[in-house]
């Protein structure tokens, strides 16, 4: 009974957040910690046992991944664009469409290729993956603990390009995602709507660009992109300046709350 009211108030004054709903978190960190098999399914006084049917796995690892891939007759699985020669038994995965993996000779082997990082490993070895994260995490690596592409309530974004005082970026934005009222310190940015139509507010002047348009964003400047259409909106982002993290944002108005 206790647990009614912190949990009734976590989701009245929780929120849509992505594809999930995040409920209230000064409620509901307020509602004790309970084991759901010792505490419900223990307590339950009329239960019936039945069974699953079928195979029930705890994806963990790669390895879990190859038990569970359709492997050829030498045992090896292929994901993407992928090509094996005379391997057995390995897992070979290729998570961008630009990256070929040709795997020659390779035998209990998991190697797996995403745009940032590539990863080969013994499968007899895999264990060892947490303690050398926590070295590429202490070398300020990072791939570590980041993937490229960046999920946001409105839509994603990622980095395509990278140099001494520029950034290239990709940005997708659902039909009716907003974009926080921002300025930046460091940087301008160069806009070029590549699909779909963008509604952009710079300081007081609030207007429509077109797939093919584009439009610059000045240092300082009050800006604001929006998807006022019915299918996603993608434009491609040129960053100018001396820094680019994601703290040079001052956010003046947002509808998800991160101001």
């Amino acid at each position: 009974p206790d647990l009614v009211e912190p949990c009734r108030r976590a989701v009245e004054d929780g929120a849509p957040d992505l594809g999930f709903f995040r409920f209230e978190p000064e409620a509901f960190a307020g509602a004790r910690k309970l084991s759901f098999a010792h505490d419900i399914v223990g307590r339950a006084e009329r239960t019936v046992p039945l069974p699953l049917g079928g195979a029930c796995t705890d994806i963990a690892s790669w390895n879990a991944v190859w038990t569970l891939s359709d492997r050829d007759a030498d045992g090896v699985a292929t994901q993407g664009d992928v090509m094996a020669v005379n391997c057995s038994d390995s897992l070979l995965r290729s998570d961008e469409d630009t990256i070929q993996v040709l795997g020659v000779g390779l035998k209990n082997v998991v190697a797996v290729a995403m745009r940032d990082a590539v990863l080969i490993a013994d499968r007899s070895q895999l264990d060892a993956i947490p303690g050398a994260l926590a070295k590429l995490e202490a070398r300020g690596r990072k791939q570590a603990a980041e993937y490229p592409r960046y999920h946001r309530p409105w839509g994603w974004y990622e980095s395509l390009v990278t140099g001494a005082r520029f950034q290239v970026k990709r940005i997708m934005v659902k039909p009716g995602g907003v974009l926080s009222l921002q300025s930046h310190v460091h940087r301008s940015e160069h806009w070029i709507v590549v699909s779909g139509t963008a509604e952009v507010t710079i300081n007081e002047e609030v207007k429509l660009v077109p797939e093919n348009g584009s439009v610059y964003i000045p240092v300082g400047a009050v800006h604001r992109m929006a998807n006022p259409g019915k299918v996603p909106m993608f434009l491609i982002e040129v960053q100018t300046g001396s820094y680019f993290g994601e703290d040079d944002i001052r956010r003046y108005e947002d509808i998800y709350h991160r101001c």
